[in-house]
């Protein structure tokens, strides 16, 4: 694959972590990749001994610092691709106190193998327990945790996780902190690149001149299956954990940007307080001090809210430069089907479409709209107006997910369901 495009998405948990689907195993992982369009998906949970002992059963060295599944384990099911490669990753949900402050930071490391898991998951068993969740909590600081990663594996890459989140990352309104060198001091030339998150994307970043110098990294952190790829990192070049750490390092042109939610389908991309139904955009919420006008505890400080206060720039220097924004398919296909996403028509049209016309990531960014309007009108013009940002837009708030829509109102009449192709 040298020379092409690649997707990676480093981010995600295996059926170690709490919350998450009992089919995230290696097999399941490795079909969700093939359906989605994946070429890098993360292993997830490296900390965790029985989830490592399962990815060594069950995976084989292939390109440098990169894993395949044995054929052994490969699941049929999805369309014709090449074998997706695993990564090494893992995240840590560090809780510690800085400052005066109870700080609460989620951290994604991404390691060059199995070994350097072991090595490094070696070290952390000494500060707590990792046995019990495949994200762990640790009372360790950032900073001393690159600072261990950077000893145990110097290869190894410390990404700040999902950082506007308000309650788990850097920069969170809850317990995070107002640049990069306080969090890391003396070690933070070694941070490297940041991840979006779901409720922010490069744009809202380049707002602040303070990460000009840092890559952009997306990843879906996804829980099942299902929900990866919904964001994403693109690369090219060479193939390898080298050539993906160099492109995170801004040593070459092989970072080729990232997939993104619309921000605002984020789950903490506006102010609000669910208990109370109230959504508010920043400005509003300012203007109350961050106080719930219906019950006067106080508001949950969303991203965008998060963004302005430490934004030295009213817009990016480049707006969109660098990424695309997507609507992952079981959606789009919910609205033009009036139900939802996860119900049964839907995830039936969802895997005729790939098959028909590829990956999930193939269908909405590269195949083209006249094949998709000529298979499914309706389907088409949906696409055509995702590509073109003509969407419309309801804010996530307080742990409630947004909406994007891309229809109004009485645009699509249920009769048009007499349209919608059949499997031949």
């Amino acid at each position: 694959m040298r020379g092409k495009m690649y997707i990676g998405d480093l981010h995600i948990h295996s059926r170690y972590s709490r919350a998450t689907s009992r089919d995230c195993t290696p097999e399941y992982l490795d079909l969700w990749a093939r359906k989605k369009g994946i070429h890098i998906v993360g292993t997830g949970d490296f900390t965790h001994p029985a989830w490592r002992d399962e990815l060594a059963e069950k995976l084989e060295p292939a390109e440098d610092g990169l894993y395949v599944l044995k054929k052994e384990y490969r699941l049929e099911g999805a369309p014709p691709a090449a074998d997706p490669r695993f990564v090494v990753t893992g995240e840590i949900s560090s809780i510690y106190k800085k400052g005066d402050r109870v700080r609460k930071v989620h951290s994604l490391l991404i390691l060059p193998g199995l070994e350097a898991a072991r090595a490094m998951a070696g070290r952390l068993e000494l500060i707590g327990n990792i046995h019990s969740d495949g994200r762990p909590i640790l009372g360790i600081s950032c900073r001393d945790l690159l600072e261990i990663m950077l000893e145990t594996s110097p290869d190894g890459i410390y990404v700040p996780a999902h950082i506007w989140t308000p309650h788990f990352s850097m920069f969170g309104a809850f317990s995070g902190f107002d640049t990069v060198e306080e969090c890391f001091e003396d070690l933070t030339p070694h941070i490297h690149a940041l991840e979006t998150g779901l409720s922010s994307d490069p744009d809202m970043n380049r707002c602040w001149s303070l990460l000009d110098g840092l890559t952009m990294v997306s990843s879906s952190d996804a829980h099942s299956g299902e929900n990866l790829a919904r964001e994403a990192t693109l690369f090219s070049g060479s193939f390898s954990y080298d050539g993906m750490f160099a492109a995170l390092k801004g040593e070459n042109a092989d970072y080729a940007g990232t997939l993104e939610f619309f921000p605002d389908e984020g789950k903490y991309h506006l102010d609000g307080h669910r208990a109370c139904n109230v959504m508010l955009e920043p400005l509003e919420c300012m203007k109350l001090n961050n106080i719930c006008p219906v019950c006067g505890k106080p508001l949950t400080v969303g991203v965008l809210h998060r963004v302005l206060e430490l934004a030295d720039r009213t817009a990016p220097p480049e707006p969109g430069r660098g990424f695309r924004s997507l609507i992952p398919l079981a959606e789009i296909l919910g609205e033009l089907l009036h139900c939802g996403p996860k119900t049964r028509k839907p995830q039936l049209k969802l895997a005729e479409l790939t098959l028909r016309f590829g990956s999930e990531v193939d269908v909405l960014m590269e195949t083209p709209l006249s094949e998709l309007s000529a298979y499914w009108p309706e389907l088409g013009e949906a696409l055509r107006r995702m590509r073109a940002g003509e969407v419309i837009r309801r804010g996530g708030y307080d742990g409630e997910y947004g909406e994007i829509r891309l229809f109004e109102p009485g645009e699509m009449e249920p009769s048009l369901l007499e349209r919608v192709p059949r499997a031949r």
